[in-house]
C-alpha cells in the first residue's frame, strides 16, 4: 500500500471517503511515511533527529488538518523541531527553508487532484526531492524494523510563513516596475481578476494585488474550500479555463489569472478573453525571459509543438525538449546551467514554471508577478501582452487523447513498432532526438503535422498528442494512428 502511493516525485492517495472509497492515506500510513522521511533526512544530512527542523504547511483540502496533526505529532515524537505554517502554498514552503533556516519542509497537498485525494511534497535546501528519493523514503517506511521511536520530544512553533512570502512578491513587483509616480502602488489603473480555485491562492488578491493598487473586482473562488464547489482546481481543465475566460471578459480586465490548489501552477487569460495555455503559454513566458537572457536555452516538456520551437528560435533562443514532469524539466535546466550554458527557464505545458532567478522552484504566483510587471512596462509603450506572441503560429487543429492499457509490459513494443514504421514509411519522419515515447512528423501538404505517443507518468494509460497546421490534416493523422493502434489488443482505442 505504501509503495503504491508514489506519484513521480510526490506522494498521493485517497485521504477522505467523499466517494466512499477506501482511504489510503490513513493515520497509520501517514505516520510511517513521516518516519521514513525523517530517517532518510537524518541519513542524508548526517544529523540527529534533535538537530533537524522541518516546516509543515498544507492546502485547502478537507483532510489537511487530520493529516497535518499526524505529521506534526510524528515528527515531534521523534525529537524533531516542527514549524507549523498552516495554510501555505507549495512555493512558500520551499522558501521556508531559507526564511526559517530549517532542514527541510513538507507541503500537504495533492495539487490539482479531486478533493478526496491528498499527499506530500518534500523539500530540502537543494529543492524538491526526486522520484528516486521518494522511492528510498517509502522503502524505509515499509520496513518496520527501522521505524524507531525517540525518547526526546521536539517542539512545535506556529509561523505565519505567507506574510514573508507575500512581502517578497510585493517587493519584486515594486522594484522591477520602479514607478517614480506610484512606487508603493505600481499596479494602479490595472484591472486583474483572479480565480484561486478555492485553494490557497486567495492571498494573491488580498496580499499582493489589492495592496499594490490593482482593481480586483470580479475575482472568484478566493476562499479555501476543499469541496472545490465551482470547478476542478486545475488550470488545464477546460471547464476551469472557460470559467476564468468568461469572467475576465465580463470584467473588462487587463488580465485573468487562475491558480491550482497549491499555487505552483498558473494559466492566464489576456484582455480579449483569449486563453493563453499550453504552447502559447510557453511562447509568452519565453518571450519575456529571453528579453532579459538573450541567446539562452529554454527547457520544456516533450509535448510541445514545432511552432513553439520555431518561435523560440526567432527570439534568439533555443528549445530543449525533455521528459514530461516538472521535476524532470527543472533537473535538466540545472544540468545545462552547470555545464556553463545559460538556461533561465524550465517550463511545462501544464503550467509548471521555474525561473533560475527564483532558484528553479516552480511557482505560479512568481510567474503571475512577472507577467504583471511586463504588462505595466508594455503599457508605457502603448502595447498589450498579446503583442509579444503575434508571430506565434497556432495549429489549426490539435488533440490530446488518453487510452487505457491493460499491459505495461508490452507498451515499449508499441513505441518500437512506430519508430520502425516511421523510418520506413512514406511521408513520415521520426524525431530521433525525442526522449519520451515516440514522436513522428507528417510533412506532406495534406497533413503538415506531428504526433507523440507516450506512457502516462502516473496511470496505466497511453497518451496521444497530435497537431496539424492545415485543414483536415489532423483527421488524416488520426486515421493513420487508429489503423496503427488497433492491432494491439491491450490498448482500449476510444476514437
Amino acid at each position: 500500500m505504501i509503495k503504491k502511493l508514489q506519484s513521480g516525485s510526490d506522494i498521493r492517495g485517497i485521504a477522505s471517503n467523499i466517494n466512499n472509497n477506501l482511504i489510503e492515506l490513513t493515520n497509520d500510513i501517514t505516520e510511517k511515511i513521516m518516519q521514513g522521511f525523517a530517517i532518510w533526512l537524518s541519513n542524508t544530512s548526517n544529523l540527529n533527529f534533535r538537530d533537524i527542523s522541518i516546516a509543515v504547511g498544507h492546502d485547502s483540502r478537507n483532510s489537511a488538518m487530520r493529516i497535518k496533526n499526524v505529521v506534526i505529532n510524528t515528527l515531534r515524537n521523534m525529537g524533531i523541531t516542527v514549524y507549523d505554517c498552516s495554510l501555505s502554498s507549495t512555493p512558500a514552503m520551499y522558501m521556508a527553508i531559507s526564511i526559517l533556516q530549517c532542514t527541510a519542509s513538507i507541503e500537504i497537498t495533492a495539487s490539482h487532484l479531486h478533493g478526496d485525494k491528498n499527499g506530500f511534497k518534500f523539500f530540502t535546501s537543494s529543492g524538491s526531492l526526486s522520484s528516486d528519493n521518494i522511492t528510498e523514503i517509502l522503502n524505509i517506511a515499509n520496513n518496520p524494523e527501522v521505524l524507531l521511536k525517540n525518547n526526546y520530544v521536539g517542539t512545535v512553533r506556529e509561523i505565519n510563513l505567507m506574510s514573508y512570502y507575500c512581502e517578497k512578491l510585493r517587493n519584486l513587483i515594486k522594484n522591477e516596475i520602479n514607478s517614480k509616480e506610484n512606487f508603493e502602488k505600481p499596479l494602479k489603473n490595472l484591472k486583474v481578476v483572479v480565480d484561486a480555485s478555492n485553494g490557497v491562492g486567495g492571498f494573491f488578491v488580498r496580499e499582493i494585488l489589492d495592496i499594490l493598487g490593482a482593481d480586483t473586482t470580479g475575482s472568484v473562488c478566493l476562499e479555501p474550500d476543499g469541496n472545490f464547489p465551482v470547478h476542478e482546481p486545475n488550470p488545464e481543465d477546460p471547464e476551469a479555463m472557460n470559467y476564468i475566460a468568461n469572467i475576465t471578459k465580463k470584467a473588462g480586465a487587463d488580465l485573468g489569472i487562475i491558480f491550482d490548489t497549491d499555487v505552483d501552477r498558473v494559466m492566464i487569460v489576456d484582455s480579449d478573453g483569449e486563453k493563453i495555455t499550453h504552447n502559447k503559454f510557453i511562447a509568452l513566458v519565453s518571450a519575456i525571459i529571453l528579453e532579459q537572457n538573450p541567446n539562452s536555452i529554454i527547457v520544456t516538456d516533450s509535448v510541445t509543438s514545432e511552432s513553439l520551437k520555431n518561435f523560440i528560435k526567432t527570439l534568439g533562443g533555443h528549445q530543449f525538449r525533455y521528459k514530461r514532469g516538472y521535476n524532470n524539466v527543472i533537473s535538466m535546466a540545472k544540468k545545462i546551467n552547470n555545464k556553463n550554458n545559460s538556461c533561465p527557464l524550465a517550463i511545462e505545458t501544464s503550467g509548471h514554471v521555474a525561473f533560475r532567478e527564483n532558484n528553479f522552484i516552480d511557482d505560479g504566483a512568481y510567474l503571475a508577478c512577472k507577467i504583471l510587471i511586463k504588462i505595466m512596462l508594455l503599457k508605457k509603450e502603448q502595447k498589450k501582452l498579446h503583442d509579444l506572441i503575434t508571430n506565434y503560429k497556432s495549429p489549426i487543429n490539435e488533440i490530446n487523447m488518453r487510452f487505457d492499457i491493460s499491459s505495461n509490459n508490452n507498451i515499449e513494443k508499441v513505441f518500437n513498432d512506430l519508430e520502425i514504421l516511421a523510418k520506413s514509411g512514406k511521408n513520415m519522419e521520426l524525431d530521433s532526438e525525442n526522449v519520451e515515447g515516440t514522436r513522428v512528423y507528417f510533412p506532406a501538404k495534406h497533413q503538415n503535422g506531428w504526433l507523440l505517443l507516450r506512457k502516462s507518468l502516473h496511470d496505466d494509460k497511453l497518451i496521444l498528442y497530435a497537431e496539424s497546421y492545415v485543414p483536415n490534416g489532423l483527421k488524416s493523422i488520426l486515421d493513420f494512428t487508429k489503423q496503427f493502434l488497433k492491432k494491439y489488443d491491450f490498448i482500449n482505442i476510444n476514437f
